[in-house]
C-alpha cells in the first residue's frame, strides 16, 4: 500500500476528469436493498484481507458492525489501489473504474480525515475531490519502526539507522523520508521490498536490522511473528511532515444522509469501547481520533 499515504503526505495535486453520469445508490435505495456495499483494500492486513476463505481485518469487522447497526448486510467491494487515493475515490465512489464502470461502493473505508486533503486543488484551482464527502474518523494512525535487538542494542533515534541496513516498502513514505533525513546519510542503508510484509520478513531473516511502516502493520506483523528479539522503537521522526493522521470514511457528496447515519452508529461504537475491542482482537493499540479525544477544558 505504498501509494496510500504518499499522495496524502506530500499532497500531490493532479487533474481530475469531469464525472460521467453514474448511478449512485440513494440512502432510501440502500435501506430497501438490505445491504451496504463497502469498498476496502484487498490484501492489506491487519485492516482488510482474506484468511481461510473469510474476510477479516479491523476495517471488515468495523464495517460489519456499522452495517448491523443499520439493519443491513455487509457486501464487500475489494479494490486494488490506483496510483493515488484520489484515483481510488474516483474509481469507487463517484465515477467508476473503466474496467467496471457501473460498479460503485456506497462507502469507502480508510480515507484520510484531513481538511487539507479534502480541499486539495489541481493546477487550475479546482477541487479534486469535490464529489466526495470524507467523514467519520475512527482511528488515529502513526509511523512505527521495529528492530532486531540482536543487531541493534537500542533504537532511540532515527540516526542509529545510518549504521544499520533498514528495510522499507518501495516508493513509500518511510522510503522517501529515510532517504532524505540527516542529509541523506541513511539512503545508502535502505533496502527496498514490494510490501511492508516483505520488509518485515527480511528483518526476520537477517537481511536488514530494522524496518519502518504504519504502526498497525508493524504491530500486526510483530504479533504474527511471535519473535522476542523484534522490538518496537520509541523514537521520534525529525523533519517529517505528517507523522500522525486520522482515518475515516468517504461517500458520494449526494449521499450525506448515509454519512450522517454511519456517523451516528460509529460514535456509539467508539464511546462504548467496541472499536477499541476490534483493534485489540488483532493485537493492535487503538488511538482515538482527534475528534473524540477529551481536551482539558472538556472535563
Amino acid at each position: 500500500m505504498r501509494w496510500l499515504l504518499v499522495g496524502f503526505w506530500v499532497l500531490i495535486c493532479c487533474a481530475t476528469a469531469q464525472a460521467d453520469v453514474v448511478k449512485v445508490r440513494a440512502f432510501d435505495d440502500i435501506m430497501e436493498s438490505g445491504f451496504l456495499k463497502v469498498a476496502m483494500y484487498e490484501n492489506f492486513p491487519p485492516y482488510s484481507f482474506m484468511a481461510d476463505g473469510e474476510a477479516r481485518g479491523v476495517d471488515v469487522d468495523l464495517a460489519r458492525k456499522l452495517a448491523d447497526g443499520l439493519d443491513l448486510k455487509l457486501e464487500l467491494l475489494w479494490v486494488t489501489p490506483d496510483e493515488t487515493l484520489d484515483g481510488d475515490l474516483r474509481n469507487f465512489i463517484w465515477k467508476g473504474h473503466y474496467l467496471r464502470p457501473n460498479v460503485l461502493a456506497d462507502v469507502m473505508m480508510r480515507v484520510p480525515y484531513d481538511r487539507d486533503f479534502s480541499y486539495k486543488q489541481n493546477e487550475l484551482g479546482e477541487l479534486i475531490n469535490e464529489l466526495v464527502v470524507m467523514f467519520g474518523p475512527y482511528q488515529r494512525e502513526r509511523w512505527q519502526t521495529a528492530y532486531d535487538d540482536r543487531r541493534i542494542d537500542e533504537l532511540s533515534s532515527v540516526g542509529v539507522l545510518r549504521y544499520h541496513p533498514v528495510g522499507v516498502e518501495v516508493e513509500s513514505v518511510p522510503s522517501f523520508y529515510l532517504a532524505s533525513v540527516f542529509n541523506g546519510s541513511i539512503a545508502k542503508m535502505l533496502h527496498h521490498y514490494p510490501t511492508a510484509q516483505a520488509a518485515f520478513a527480511a528483518m526476520q531473516g537477517g537481511e536488514v536490522d530494522a524496518t519502518m511502516a504504519m504502526r498497525g502493520e508493524i504491530e500486526w506483523m510483530l504479533g504474527q511473528a511471535a519473535d522476542g528479539h523484534i522490538k518496537l522503537a520509541d523514537n521520534a521522526y525529525p523533519n517529517m511532515g505528517k507523522q500522525v493522521w486520522d482515518l475515516g470514511m468517504a461517500v458520494h457528496e449526494s449521499n450525506r444522509q448515509l454519512a450522517y447515519a454511519l456517523e451516528g452508529e460509529l460514535e456509539g461504537l467508539i464511546r462504548e469501547g467496541v472499536v477499541e475491542g476490534i483493534y485489540a482482537g488483532y493485537g493492535l493499540r487503538y488511538e482515538l481520533p482527534e475528534l473524540y479525544q477529551v481536551q482539558p477544558d472538556d472535563r
